[in-house]
């Protein structure tokens, strides 16, 4: 298993990189900007968690970006199961290449099985997320972006997520 997931980043990770255009001026490049982020992670109870966020987007002006982005992520432990998909739409602000700001709209259809008392649910959330973060040029229009956002529709005792605190970690192609 440790061998499928190391070798699933590796390749996810070459085809990120392999987008990057190298010696392109950026006048010759569309406005059209493509990117994402892969993240997994264990824990105690055999707790396991793969999930994966494309997204594509237009740049509406030279420092405003626009679009939709898509989430999926599936945990398992002992104790419970969960799928989960989200889609909505995106907005992000470019202050000088470096930083950025951001709002994005997720939708959210959960699938959940609680394995001890053999309990299963199908339920939705909405979630409004606000933050921003700083921006790594590694190649000629390619940029990792390291952030924080926060879901200001997260309510402590009716939300699915333990917290509206999300930090994120993600590429983005054609900037």
């Amino acid at each position: 298993m440790k061998k499928l997931i190391i070798s699933l980043c590796v390749s996810c990770s070459g085809l990120l990189f392999s987008q990057v255009a190298v010696n392109a001026s950026p006048e010759s490049n569309n406005r059209w900007t493509f990117g994402g982020g892969i993240g997994f992670g264990f824990g105690s109870n055999n707790y396991f968690n793969l999930s994966a966020a494309p997204r594509v987007g237009y740049r509406l002006t030279d420092d405003l970006e626009g679009g939709v982005l898509g989430s999926v992520s599936w945990q398992k432990s002992n104790a419970y199961s969960s799928t989960m998909f989200g889609v909505g739409p995106f907005l992000n602000y470019y202050i000088a290449r470096t930083f950025f700001v951001s709002a994005n709209y997720q939708h959210y259809f959960i699938n959940y099985k609680d394995k001890f008392y053999d309990f299963k649910t199908n339920a939705d959330e909405d979630a409004l997320y606000l933050g921003g973060g700083y921006m790594q040029r590694i190649g000629n229009n390619s940029y990792l972006q390291l952030g924080l956002m926060y879901n200001v529709l997260w309510k402590e005792n009716s939300s699915i997520f333990s917290s509206g605190l999300v930090p994120n970690i993600g590429f983005v192609v054609g900037l």
